[in-house]
């Protein structure tokens, strides 16, 4: 078997023992420096039923197919694999050739709505290629006051996760982070409120798009000759004032 590392320059990593340990210590089989990985994060071993995925209890979060997985689970080669935000997919090496066939090519396969609050609480709920939640036949049911119909779609449109709220009710607002939308662009750790329902969207492995702020252009500061106006004007302020000057005392000098 093999280990496939997705958005990443690492070259894959093949094992051949019945038990493979990854985590951030060096004394693992397979060492993975990255932050939200724990020293010892899981244990790989191979019994009657395959290859068997153990998680160790100071392990943090660990997902199989955008499942979240406390203690064990089964995997079988194609299956994608999160430690934090590492993410991998568990290859046979029977498959080198074949790889281009089967092998992800965006986030969808890892990304999941959490629900954090209402009735769905204490669910992981994949997106795949579209999520349905709503009054449509096979979607997840969405309670609203009133037992209101509503759809709430989420669904990839090249290459951005979009959220489409144009069949929920008007009196129920949609938000993402407490704006009220109906179709919006969504990033990982994004929250989607809609009445008693609270989500946040889990994308392991997925980072959002860089937001780029132009720098706001440096105000204008002008020279005092500028403030002054033209160099002509100066010299004809200066000689009229002159005149003046001459005027005045002309005048004075008659008087006396």
């Amino acid at each position: 078997m093999r280990i496939e590392f997705v958005s990443s320059a690492r070259g894959d990593f093949h094992w051949s023992r019945p038990v493979l340990t990854i985590g951030r210590a060096d004394d693992n089989d397979l060492v993975v420096s990255e932050s939200q990985v724990a020293a010892n994060h899981v244990r790989i071993h191979r019994d009657r039923r395959g290859l068997v995925l153990s998680v160790f209890p100071e392990a943090g979060r660990v997902y199989v197919n955008a499942r979240p997985v406390r203690e064990r689970a089964l995997l079988r080669a194609g299956d994608s694999l999160s430690l934090g935000d590492c993410r991998m997919l568990i290859r046979d090496d029977a498959d080198v050739d074949a790889r281009d066939l089967i092998e992800p090519t965006d986030a969808r396969c890892t990304v999941a709505l959490r629900p954090v609050a209402g009735p769905l609480s204490g669910r992981t709920i994949p997106v795949g290629d579209r999520l349905e939640l709503g009054a449509t036949h096979g979607a997840l049911p969405l309670e609203l006051p009133g037992n209101d119909a509503a759809l709430l779609v989420l669904s990839w449109d090249d290459g951005e996760l979009m959220l489409d709220g144009s069949r929920v009710p008007a009196r129920h607002a949609v938000r993402v982070n407490g704006v009220k939308v109906v179709r919006a662009a969504l990033q990982p750790g994004d929250q989607i409120g809609l009445a008693a329902h609270r989500f946040v969207l889990d994308g392991p492995g997925w980072s959002a798009e860089p937001v780029v702020v132009m720098p706001e252009p440096e105000p204008e500061v002008a020279l005092p000759e500028d403030m002054a106006g033209p160099r002509g004007e100066v010299w004809w302020l200066i000689l009229t004032a002159a005149i003046l000057a001459l005027g005045i005392a002309m005048v004075l000098f008659v008087h006396f």
